[in-house]
């Protein structure tokens, strides 16, 4: 496996199959793994296709698997991800309170901007709840 990051917070590896291993560590490591996990289970329910999915769980060892977004988006301008993070929370109901552009990646797959780790983000109602 590839290992992409291995800060202080979190390690994050890279599968031969593409899918993403991240195990979480450190200060809140707990609430900050049960808070990643559902706010994707979320996303996912809520439809957004531009972040990843869950694979697999192991909550009692911090780690989870999901699918990869692409490559980080290191040249995307602040204003580019400020739109990306918006929409998220407009569309989808989700504030990332990590909005920051090292959180974007471009996927080739699905030729857009995505976005990525949500150990600090808050989940908001349902902007579609209600909708006709």
């Amino acid at each position: 496996m590839k290992q992409l990051k291995d800060g202080i917070r979190s390690t994050v590896r890279i599968d031969f199959q593409g899918h993403v291993h991240k195990r979480l560590r450190g200060t809140g490591a707990e609430e900050r793994y049960a808070n990643e996990v559902a706010v994707l289970k979320v996303l996912e329910e809520r439809g957004c296709p531009y972040v990843p999915k869950l694979v697999e769980e192991h909550p009692e060892e911090l780690y989870f698997v999901s699918t990869n977004c692409g490559r980080i988006a290191d040249q995307i301008r602040r204003e580019r991800s400020d739109e990306l993070f918006a929409e998220l929370e407009r569309d989808y109901g989700v504030r990332h309170l990590d909005a920051e552009p090292r959180n974007v990646t471009y996927s080739d797959k699905l030729g857009r901007f995505c976005l990525i780790d949500f150990e600090l983000a808050e989940i908001l109602p349902d902007p579609k709840a209600g909708a006709v």
